[in-house]
């Protein structure tokens, strides 16, 4: 028996190479060279599908795809409507979160108007027949495969046709094209190659569940998130009920949309008002917390920006936030002490956005530094307000986007006054939100003590 060839292979790019070495030659990255075995595929030439033949440009329909609803009305917002004919989908989360639920729940509802596929690759038929019991969903019309071996899923795929079909998950199919172990980055790659161009050669839709790292990235070659259309990501801590979808690539929606579940005994529950979880609930107002609205897409959070400065204890202050980005807390802290005389190097600053969410837009800069002050000053802001605002180094308070849909989100949920950057203040006056636009750090600070 003659003796395979081993390679090495880039979890990365996918780049391969005969030797080891510490870094990449295709991508440069470093410590991404694992070990596989050379796979010798026969090539066999078939004819042409309609997706291979050349076509001129203008004589293709051009028209909208069709969408199937999910059921859920947060899975669609972030898929930008619905699933859409032919596309392929990575949905990728930690284990346990609640992927094989909210897709399980997505295809009972699906099955009513659509023909169904769930292709387990983890759990036996039993073991999904009991989580669909235990959720009381009604999956008489839900179609069920246990296998792993992607010919064979193919042959059922052609055979059935089904309009979505869910594989769950990527890492556990395998071909026996190739010699390399499931989960390998050979075997990932191809299946999921193969399993795209039956997605466009027939029109069904195709969910592919993806594990992660232990750095919250697909596992995988890099090239996967490359192939398919859409890649979402399901979030949340596992001591929490609340759950985040968002989408990190889209090409048939927005990337910024996000969508809010609630784990219960039944299943995924749709929050209809995430506001509510981003906010904390104190008896009165207490010092060190401002309420900011944050833009996701197309829906306005107010998310409660908490920060507490201390008395340093060492001889380097400590600059600590959660869900905001470190490196912007220290040049914010510069502002403050050069526009508004208010030094912090001689105190420890912790900065918190409530309720696990990511903040990463800059329309939080102001809260930001109200909160700090209100902190350092043990004085708390007046009740009911909220702030928003983008501060650049010259002190100035610098526009956000979509400033009108922010304030009005605020007057809905009840709050009355606003501190915003002057060229968002509204033409026509908010009913029942008094507004208080300012221009320059200091000025915001003023307004306030």
């Amino acid at each position: 028996m003659a003796k395979q060839k081993t390679i090495y292979s880039c979890t990365e790019c996918g780049g391969q190479t005969l030797k080891w070495q510490g870094q990449c030659p295709h991508c440069q990255a470093w410590n991404t060279l694992v070990e596989a075995i050379s796979d010798k595929v026969i090539l066999r030439f078939s004819p042409m599908s309609p997706i291979d033949r050349v076509q001129n440009l203008s004589d293709i329909d051009a028209g909208e795809e069709t969408r199937y609803p999910t059921g859920l009305s947060e899975l669609d917002r972030v898929l930008g409507g619905g699933l859409v004919h032919g596309g392929v989908v990575l949905l990728g989360g930690d284990p346990g979160i609640g992927k094989s639920t909210l897709l399980l729940q997505a295809l009972s509802y699906m099955s009513t108007q659509q023909n169904v596929l769930y292709v387990s690759g983890e759990e036996s038929a039993r073991q999904v027949a009991l989580r669909a019991k235990r959720l009381a969903l009604e999956v008489k019309a839900v179609q069920l495969l246990a296998e792993i071996q992607l010919e064979k899923i193919q042959a059922i795929l052609a055979e059935h046709k089904p309009d979505v079909a869910v594989i769950d998950s990527i890492q556990t199919i395998y071909s026996d094209a190739l010699q390399s172990a499931p989960g390998s980055v050979a075997q990932v790659r191809e299946c999921a190659a193969q399993l795209t161009r039956f997605a466009k050669a027939s029109g069904t839709c195709i969910i592919l569940v993806g594990h992660v790292t232990k750095e919250g990235a697909l596992a995988g070659p890099r090239v996967l998130e490359h192939m398919v259309d859409t890649v979402l990501y399901f979030e949340g801590d596992t001591h929490s009920s609340f759950r985040l979808i968002r989408a990190f690539k889209n090409r048939f929606g927005a990337v910024n949309e996000l969508g809010v579940f609630a784990m219960s005994e039944k299943g995924l529950r749709e929050v209809s008002n995430p506001s509510a979880l981003f906010l904390s609930h104190h008896g009165g107002q207490v010092p060190g917390a401002c309420i900011m609205v944050t833009q996701e897409g197309t829906r306005p959070l107010l998310v409660e920006i908490q920060a507490l400065v201390d008395e340093a204890r060492a001889p380097n202050p400590r600059r600590l936030t959660v869900g905001l980005e470190q490196n912007r807390l220290a040049m914010l802290l510069a502002v403050l002490h050069r526009h508004a005389g208010i030094p912090c190097f001689d105190q420890d600053v912790f900065v918190n956005a409530v309720g696990g969410v990511k903040i990463t837009e800059p329309g939080a800069d102001l809260a930001i530094l109200l909160a700090i002050v209100s902190s350092l000053k043990n004085k708390s802001l007046p009740e009911k307000m909220v702030v928003i605002g983008e501060i650049g180094l010259a002190g100035e308070v610098r526009p956000v986007q979509r400033g009108q849909e922010r304030l009005k989100e605020a007057a809905k949920l009840g709050f009355k006054q606003a501190i915003i950057p002057k060229a968002n203040k509204p033409k026509q006056p908010i009913p029942g939100m008094d507004i208080i636009a300012v221009e320059r750090v200091e000025e915001a600070v003023a307004k306030i003590y």
